[in-house]
C-alpha cells in the first residue's frame, strides 16, 4: 500500500451531483498528478487514488452516459 501524505487533513469536496442522502464520492484537490477519491458515506474508510489521466477519462465517461445510475 502507498501512503499519500496529508490525506488526513485534505480538503475533500463532494460532487455537485451529490444527492441529499450523501450518496456520492469526494475528491481531494492539491495532489499533482493524482486524484484521491473516497466514499462520502464512509469518510474514514479507504481512499482510491487515480492518476489524473484516468480520472479525466472516468469523468468524460460519466458525461457521455457510460455509467448509468443503478436502479434501487
Amino acid at each position: 500500500m502507498i501512503e499519500i501524505p496529508g490525506l488526513g487533513i485534505a480538503g475533500w469536496r463532494k460532487s455537485s451531483y451529490s444527492g441529499l442522502e450523501n450518496d456520492c464520492v469526494e475528491v481531494a484537490d492539491g495532489y499533482p498528478g493524482i486524484v484521491p477519491i473516497r466514499d462520502s458515506k464512509a469518510p474514514g474508510g479507504p481512499v482510491v487514488v487515480l492518476d489524473s489521466d484516468a480520472w479525466s477519462a472516468f469523468v468524460d465517461g460519466i458525461k457521455a452516459g457510460g455509467f448509468p445510475a443503478a436502479a434501487g
